[in-house]
Order: structure tokens, then sequence, then C-alpha cells
């Protein structure tokens, strides 16, 4: 897959409801920071995702939106300015994924190398990222998603290439445990797993990327590059990654041969 980054512009709608946005906020007296750390449902967002709100550069969701009129004392005007600006508005180019990943009603991925984010062990984490304790916490912290109780979980699927198995990351033990893990969430349904088979020529091979729908059906991609992750949002786009997930998804096992697959990987290669 290799998505077209296109140049995005600001939406009028979402710049005067970000103008009303940041002055609220500094009404109270908060840094970007402060407000930041209050949002979804009290494990934060960045300070980076609400500049962009207020910059018009990001469109919210309606859940942020009330989250933040209670916080800011706003007696319902930011739904209102939400319901009025914001919820047709064009979704622009720039996004802050992490901060989708907890407001998506599905989340489905494609991972041709390693296991998914949401997924991975401690261990498998920071064998990846270098003993970085924070960064390694801020991952796992992410994958209380898949367990929360309100809002429900996200419907969660993974298109997870054989090669992710069978590619060493940190030892052996730690591939053991990692694969255990996958083949205990797929077996308690918290995450519809499937093995893709390897072979080349197929469209997902350049690289991993993640598909987000939305409260309000919205859709936004994510796509895996070497400097940094790109979002995409453009109609196009969208219907490029649609599309190859359902091709990728063609290839794949079911779910209960594809559990078999793993535990076949532990037994032969990993223990």
């Amino acid at each position: 897959m290799a998505p077209q980054r296109k140049r995005g512009t600001v939406s009028p709608t979402l710049l005067a409801f970000g103008r009303r946005f940041r002055r609220l906020r500094e009404a109270k007296g908060w840094t970007q920071d402060a407000l930041a750390r209050r949002a979804n449902h009290g494990q934060g967002v960045t300070p980076q995702y609400i500049g962009a709100v207020e910059n018009g550069r990001t469109r919210c969701t309606r859940e942020f939106a009330e989250a933040m009129d209670h916080h800011l004392d706003a007696n319902g005007e930011l739904l209102y300015l939400y319901d009025d600006l914001v919820k047709d508005a064009t979704f622009p180019t720039w996004f802050d994924w992490h901060t989708v990943e907890p407001e998506a009603d599905m989340l489905q991925s494609y991972q041709p190398l390693l296991i998914h984010g949401l997924l991975q062990t401690p261990a498998y984490a920071s064998a990846l990222l270098k003993g970085d304790k924070e960064a390694v916490d801020a991952r796992i912290n992410r994958q209380g998603i898949l367990t929360r109780e309100n809002p429900p979980p996200p419907n969660f699927s993974v298109l997870q290439d054989e090669v992710s198995l069978t590619r060493l990351v940190g030892s052996p033990e730690i591939m053991k445990e990692q694969l255990e893990h996958i083949i205990g969430l797929a077996e308690s349904g918290v995450v519809t797993l499937q093995v893709v088979p390897s072979r080349g020529e197929h469209a997902g091979n350049s690289g991993a990327f993640n598909l987000a729908t939305l409260p309000d059906r919205s859709e936004v991609a994510y796509a895996d590059m070497a400097a940094r992750g790109l979002t995409l949002s453009d109609p196009e786009d969208i219907a490029f990654v649609s599309g190859t997930l359902i091709a990728i998804r063609s290839l794949a096992l079911p779910v209960d041969q594809s559990i078999e697959a793993i535990r076949k990987v532990v037994r032969e290669k990993w223990t």
C-alpha cells in the first residue's frame, strides 16, 4: 500500500469552533497541557491535540466536545457549536492517532512485520522500544481500551502476517510469551485475529496500516512510515485502505485455523 498525502486545508467551521474552545480554556486560566490531562476519561490526550482542535486542524468527536463542555463549564455551548459547526465538517488531514483509538467504535489493522501495539506484552514492547520505560508504559496503557466497560471496547480485528510470528524480538522466551498472549486474547474474544500466509504480491506488503471507524461513522486511517505515522482522511485514501483490507482478509486463515497456526509456531520455533 502506498498512500499519497494530500495537502490539507483548515475548515472555516472547525476554525470557528476552535477559537471559541480556546477562549473557554483561557477563561479558566488553563494551559493546553492542563486541559489535555482532563480529557479521555482522565487518561488524557496530548497538548498538541488540544492545539490542533483550537487551530481547526482536527475534527474532534462529540464525546470529546461533551467532556470539554463539562470541564470548561460551558453549559452546553460546546455541544451546540459541535452540532452546528463540526458535525458535518470535512475531516482535515492531520490527526493524533492515539486519540483516535479510544474514540473508535471499530479498529481494523494489517500488521506485516510486528505484533500490533495493542496486543504486545510489556517485554515485547520493551525490546522494540530499547527499554524506554515511559514509552513502554504509554504503549501498554493504550491497551486499556480493549477491556474497558464504559464505553464498550471497540470491535477490534487484526490481520497478522505469519512473518511476524517468526520474527525474533528480544528472545525466544519473549516470543513464546507474546504469542501465547495473543492466543489468549483471540480465544477470549478481545480481538478477532487472523493469520495471513506470507506472500509478496498483495497490496498490503508495503507497510502496516490501521483503519478506525468513529461513532459518527466517519473513518480515519493510519499508515506506518520510517519517519512518522501518516494519518489519512481523504475519501479516496479511505476507500483504498478499506479495499486493501478486504483483499488481504480474503487471503487470511479463519480464526480457529489462525490460532492453531500460532500454537504451531510456539511449539516448533519458540519452545
